[in-house]
């Protein structure tokens, strides 16, 4: 890793990833010594660097904001919208992350309005959830939106929910041809107002001529949108959202080897129909693709909009649940401690002691961290 970042000139977000990833449950973020009051086996605990590209650190927080959301949900059908970017724009993405990310979530969710409150579809006020990703199986970038939308909307004078057709939201195709107006615009003017930057491999672009040309290209591109199935509940909106919330680039439990400076991981293959393969990637390479898909600091990569927007959510929600005579949720329950999420999901009691199954286990010393996860020295 001290090699590869000779080599590479990263990004402070990036640092900071790598920087907590390699020292997630080790000695060097400190941890607890712990005692079984009943045997007497010892064992350590190290802490979680909690860094949100860590693929060991998103199970509790996935269970904590789904928690969140189960009172949010109405009693009507769902849809699952995904806007993708073409892969013309990664380059421009990789020097402009913030930038790009950002227009990405204002076209997708402008685009989604626009199509609400048209009276030849909905004719009212819609909402939903953007959760961004930028890889594909194999680590590559692809940049794309998870859009999760009630099947429905409030009507312009807030008297009365409209529901959507029985399966079908809006057409796909309108939605592109939409989608890919808006954003080319709004990058359009990001060019126009000197809020890109360009270097390396996309610095001939700082020429008007050659950024037209791309806006060109892009326009004669098919850009996709593509609109799932809706779901068969409540419920079954939660675990398909909680697939997506929290993902990382890649999991522990696909990477199979790393050996002789190569890493070899499980992927699909979409263009085969999704056909299991392995990929082997330098290690180098490995690493870079993976710090494509580090946000910068800051940025918020799950969004809501519409009648879930922040601001209004609460009042919207209550009004909609009326108007769907659905009942109000009862009082929020307490927020699930760390034993409760890991007994519930992984059916773990992290208090039990895992040699003799009787005692429990005591914390009878703690571990001083060495360094910080957030220091990139």
């Amino acid at each position: 890793m001290a090699e590869y970042r000779r080599g590479h000139n990263l990004a402070l977000a990036q640092l900071k990833a790598i920087r907590a990833i390699l020292a997630c449950r080790t000695a060097a973020l400190g941890g607890h010594k712990l005692t079984c009051d009943a045997c007497g086996t010892s064992s350590i605990l190290y802490n979680s660097c909690r860094n949100r590209h860590c693929p060991k650190c998103q199970t509790l927080s996935k269970e904590r904001w789904l928690q969140a959301r189960r009172a949010e949900l109405l009693d009507t059908q769902y849809f699952h919208v995904v806007f993708t970017l073409p892969h013309e724009i990664n380059a421009l993405a990789q020097g402009n992350r913030a930038a790009i990310y950002k227009l990405l979530f204002a076209a997708a969710f402008d685009t989604l309005m626009c199509f609400g409150r048209d009276p030849n579809h909905l004719g009212g006020l819609i909402g939903g959830t953007g959760i961004l990703h930028t890889w594909g199986q194999n680590l590559s970038q692809h940049i794309h939106l998870h859009c999760l939308i009630p099947g429905g909307a409030l009507s312009a004078d807030r008297s009365r929910w409209i529901r959507a057709k029985p399966g079908f939201l809006f057409p796909v195709r309108a939605l592109s041809r939409v989608f890919a107006g808006k954003f080319l615009e709004q990058l359009q003017l990001l060019y126009e107002e000197d809020e890109l930057s360009f270097a390396d491999g996309t610095a001939d672009l700082a020429d008007p001529a050659a950024f037209a040309a791309l806006i060109r290209q892009l326009r004669r591109h098919k850009w996709v949108v593509y609109c799932k199935p809706p779901f068969a509940g409540a419920e079954h909106v939660l675990e398909y959202l909680g697939r997506y919330t929290h993902r990382v680039a890649i999991s522990n439990h696909r990477i199979l080897a790393h050996q002789h400076g190569r890493v070899r991981f499980r992927y699909k293959d979409y263009r085969q129909g999704g056909r299991p393969g392995v990929m082997e990637l330098d290690a180098h390479e490995f690493i870079r693709r993976f710090l494509l898909h580090v946000l910068p600091d800051g940025f918020h990569r799950i969004r809501h909009f519409g009648l879930l927007a922040n601001r209004t959510k609460r009042d919207n929600l209550a009004l909609c649940r009326e108007l769907l005579g659905q009942p109000d949720p009862s009082e929020p329950s307490a927020p699930e401690s760390v034993e409760q999420i890991m007994l519930r999901v992984a059916d773990l009691d992290i208090h039990r002691c895992p040699v003799c199954q009787r005692g429990n286990l005591q914390i009878t010393a703690t571990l001083e961290p060495t360094i910080q996860p957030w220091d990139t020295s």
